[in-house]
């Protein structure tokens, strides 16, 4: 083991080239895991006798350990060494998808998808907490690299349970654990203790401040999210309500994942020449927009794959500016992260509640409110976090 891989400096590089390589390949599977669950479902309940909600109950003990392995690594990190946090996640995941794969019953299955996200959780938070502050003003760049990864995987998931077929889910579980054990033959290439991260946005806030500052943080990701999960769930729903066939709008929604990783590939060298404060701008106005054009028929289709176009680049953008603008706040990576989580998992229900107030109809202008509070989130904080510093 090279000593600057445990020491080192703050210019030492976090990642050897082969373990960046790596980690693309671990939000590949953590992608994959996740968009796993919902094509499943048929066969689940047909192999455990349940009713759909209980079936769903799969991806939300996933998403609870989830938020469990953010928070546990959190308080591991800069303590046992990133790369026992990152080996012993990808164990955690691969342990869970076999254990879901060889469940005698659905209490044990509900273990190991809790099992399984407690994983996810820890290379989700992990992983992120390293490139948001490893690769110094390229940062940026290399997290939306990084989670476009996390859309090629969940554009994959689904087409491999489709491929293989629902009641052969199993097998697929387990050659996802299996995929898990080469990545860990390149953790040694992640340095293992990384420097904490040195503010540019002028003096670090004071306690009051900063704690505004965090809260304004989470409203924007658990905001966004729910923005990004209620498109995904809704825009079938929506689609068919003003007319367009079943498949048309299953092929629509499935153009607006695609998009999102297409724009977090596309915004990488953008974030090289721009502050992430103006990527966020834009990309929430734009969205919100976006949003608004869905509500006319005609073009919902083309406005929701604008969405997916311009929400890609919030969760990995505002990470590193997170890190600039509270560099004191240790666990401010984890917050945002473990309750983007929970806008995830409350979205569906909490939309779908107000819809039965209202109507299906009104599915875009609901999405394009919550994204206008996204827009003003940014410009608070935009103003709260000013700096003279380039991107």
């Amino acid at each position: 083991m090279a000593a600057d891989a445990v020491t080192g400096t703050a210019d030492t590089p976090a990642f050897s080239p082969s373990a960046v390589a790596a980690s693309c390949v671990g939000f590949v599977l953590i992608g994959a895991l996740q968009a796993f669950y919902g094509p499943a479902i048929p066969a689940l309940r047909k192999e455990f006798g349940l009713a759909p909600s209980t079936a769903g109950l799969a991806l939300s003990a996933h998403f609870v350990g989830g938020v469990a392995g953010v928070l546990l690594f959190d308080r591991l990190y800069g303590r046992i060494g990133n790369r026992r946090i990152l080996g012993t996640s990808y164990l955690l995941m691969a342990a869970g998808a076999a254990g879901f794969a060889l469940a005698p019953n659905w209490p044990l299955a509900l273990t190991a998808s809790l099992l399984a996200g407690l994983g996810f959780g820890g290379i989700d938070y992990g992983l992120n907490q390293l490139f948001s502050t490893g690769f110094g003003r390229r940062s940026t760049a290399m997290l939306n690299i990084l989670n476009a990864h996390f859309g090629i995987g969940a554009i994959l998931g689904p087409a491999l349970i489709g491929v293989f077929g629902a009641g052969h889910y199993p097998l697929v579980f387990l050659a996802f654990a299996l995929a898990n054990l080469p990545v860990l033959l390149c953790l040694r290439g992640v340095r293992d203790h990384t420097p904490r991260p040195t503010g540019d946005n002028g003096p670090a806030p004071a306690n009051r401040a900063l704690r505004t500052v965090l809260a304004v943080f989470v409203a924007l990701y658990v905001l966004h999210v729910g923005i990004e999960a209620g498109v995904g769930g809704w825009e079938p729903t929506h689609l068919e309500t003003v007319g367009f066939s079943a498949g048309t709008a299953a092929t629509a929604t499935s153009v607006y994942w695609l998009m999102m990783t297409v724009g977090r590939f596309l915004v990488a060298p953008l974030a090289l020449r721009h502050s992430a404060q103006t990527i966020i701008t834009v990309s929430c106005a734009g969205m919100t927009a976006s949003l608004l054009l869905a509500a006319v028929p005609d073009l919902a289709p083309y406005a929701y794959a604008a969405v997916g176009l311009f929400i890609a680049p919030v969760f990995p953008t505002g990470l590193p500016w997170l890190h600039r603008a509270a560099p004191t706040a240790r666990r401010a990576g984890a917050l945002v992260i473990s309750a983007s989580m929970v806008g995830g998992v409350a979205a569906g229900p909490t939309l779908g509640k107000v819809i039965e107030w209202s109507d299906v109809g009104a599915v875009p202008l609901l999405l394009a409110v919550t994204s206008a509070a996204c827009l003003a989130a940014t410009g608070w904080l935009t103003r709260a976090t000013r700096t003279t510093a380039g991107p």
